[in-house]
């Protein structure tokens, strides 16, 4: 590329950023012109486009990336970064290309409407609701939990392989798109990542690939964990972008699935959201009802809890605060403390569908 061009790239990459700050300030206009009408083509095409390969593209792609940052990192090193302006221009370009795709193909879904207000819900709650509805998460958890295991002291296990669960979580998409027509899945691109054991010391259960489009599962993680997870990353496709709201989506395909395993495993993942919120606000409410949870259901928790404290290393706290920065910068304030606003939207949902009948 010429110069010329090299130059225009890097400045453009200011020039988007103060761009997006503006953007930020009109979620509407996300949400009708992107959110709803130009990202869904985009996705669908880059779901259809390569979503038929058995492997991660995505994945491949950011090892080949790797390789060449490393090995420019290594000649900067080599030259003791003299002459600046030989590479510096080059650099600003790159990131500005990079930085304009990841928002083009997906990161614009961070600045869409509040999910709560496009379901036309609350975002408040009192502590008495939040309570009411644990009770009926715990009674429904119960009666699963004694469904599949005929025993209230052990856990549940999922009997599928992990290719037939991603199958189902497809599944219930389709189920639940017959209620909210915006979460219907066409163009399968759910997949392994090849990363999954370093996921899994970097703390993550998955993520989605904004430049390929494709839902990458950590499937080291515990069986009984993937059905939330795999909805929760097609969530991340389908354009929602926030970790809180793709947890909700995810609660909601798994709840109203019609396979048992997979509601089981959307409501604990539910009920745990929201007995972590009513510690946080009443522990002696918190007490009172963890009594009331079967033992089984207590132990696919602390199998969930042995699995990352296996995997716990020096580096995690790092890759944590990183993302943690990651989201603060793409429009989610609180960061991962954010995840709790998921309890929000369950509490108000469920308040709705009551009201409904």
């Amino acid at each position: 590329m010429k110069k010329k061009g090299l130059y225009f790239l890097a400045f453009l990459l200011p020039v988007q950023i103060v761009f997006i700050i503006f953007l930020a300030g009109y979620p509407e206009l996300v949400e009708n012109w992107y959110s709803r009408l130009l990202y869904p083509q985009i996705s669908k095409l880059m779901r259809y486009g390569h979503g038929f390969l058995p492997f991660s593209l995505g994945d491949l792609l950011y090892t080949f990336f790797g390789i060449l940052i490393i090995l420019w990192i290594i000649k900067r090193f080599q030259q003791k970064f003299r002459n600046p302006r030989f590479w510096l221009i080059d650099t600003l370009a790159v990131l500005s290309v990079v930085y304009a795709c990841f928002h083009i193909f997906w990161g614009f879904n961070y600045y869409r409407l509040p999910l709560h207000e496009t379901l036309e819900i609350e975002k408040d709650y009192t502590t008495e609701e939040l309570y009411s509805l644990s009770e009926i998460l715990i009674t429904e958890s119960n009666k699963l939990h004694k469904q599949l295991t005929d025993n209230d002291s052990v856990s549940v296990v999922i009997p599928y392989s992990k290719d037939e669960i991603f199958k189902k979580t497809i599944a219930g998409y389709a189920n639940i798109s017959k209620d909210y027509p915006e979460l219907t899945y066409k163009g399968e691109s759910l997949k392994r990542s090849l990363y999954s054991i370093p996921l899994s010391y970097m703390g993550f259960n998955g993520y989605l690939n904004p430049f390929t489009g494709e839902a990458q599962v950590n499937t080291q993680i515990v069986s009984y964990k993937i059905p939330t997870t795999a909805s929760h990353e097609i969530g991340h496709q389908l354009g929602f972008a926030k970790e809180n709201e793709a947890n909700f989506i995810a609660c909601l395909s798994t709840m109203n699935h019609p396979d048992s395993y997979f509601r089981y495993s959307g409501y604990t993942f539910a009920l745990r959201y929201c007995l972590s919120e009513l510690y946080r606000r009443d522990p002696e409410k918190f007490e009172s009802l963890k009594a009331k949870i079967n033992p089984g259901i207590l132990e696919n928790y602390r199998e969930v809890e042995d699995f990352w404290l296996a995997h716990q290393n020096p580096f995690e706290p790092i890759f944590q605060a990183f993302y943690n920065r990651f989201l603060i910068v793409n429009n989610q304030a609180d960061g991962m403390k954010s995840y709790s606003y998921v309890v929000a939207l369950l509490v108000n949902y469920f308040s709705k569908e009551k009201n409904k009948l």
